[in-house]
């Protein structure tokens, strides 16, 4: 994103053709980090996710596979991809839930940081996608048929996805920085 291979003022065809070796480095590179995160969920089901979970990675793998092997839309990928920042704040929730940790400060932390990066990572994100998507509609539907279809549908759905989940984050920050002032009132401390 950063190279200027998909700048508008650059006049190496229309963005959706464009691609890189970059591109589909990051494409394997999040295949096998997919694969791998599926294994984990399918043999520790349904405790490090539920069915929501292998619905996230299928499309997910099946949208990155696509793009990779038609060459097309990588930067609309790249974007949804950047998506998975927010994938360490989700794990240390789940290490610190295990570990019994949850009164801790860093789980108050880490909660506020995954809120903060899910909301620009995930919702904002999706915004600027599709507005991206809305204004060049014309290079969009000059994808083959199957990569319009997918395009149109693989990331809304995924939007609404995070969308849930984001409210569910926003319900569980509240309730624990509810407990972290009734604990900070009563005179507790980590």
């Amino acid at each position: 994103m950063i190279s200027g291979l998909f700048h508008e003022d650059v006049n190496n065809g229309i963005i959706i053709d464009r691609k890189s070796w970059l591109s589909d480095s990051m494409f394997g590179v999040s295949i096998g980090y997919f694969l791998a995160d599926l294994a984990m969920i399918l043999w520790y089901f349904p405790s490090l996710g539920g069915k929501e979970f292998l619905l996230h990675h299928g499309l997910s793998m099946y949208a990155i596979c696509l793009a990779l092997f038609s060459g097309k839309a990588h930067m609309y990928i790249l974007m949804v991809l950047f998506t998975e920042a927010t994938t360490p704040f989700v794990n240390l929730r789940w290490y610190l839930d295990v570990a019994g940790q949850k009164t801790r400060s860093l789980y108050l932390y880490n909660g506020l940081a995954l809120f903060a990066g899910w909301l620009v990572a995930r919702i904002i994100l999706f915004v600027y996608f599709f507005t991206h998507m809305y204004f060049r509609f014309d290079q969009v539907k000059s994808i083959f048929a199957l990569g319009f279809y997918s395009i149109m549908t693989v990331p809304p759905t995924l939007a609404v996805m995070n969308v849930f989940w984001f409210w569910k984050i926003s319900k569980g920050m509240v309730k624990t920085l509810c407990m972290s002032k009734t604990h900070a009132g009563n005179g507790k401390t980590d």
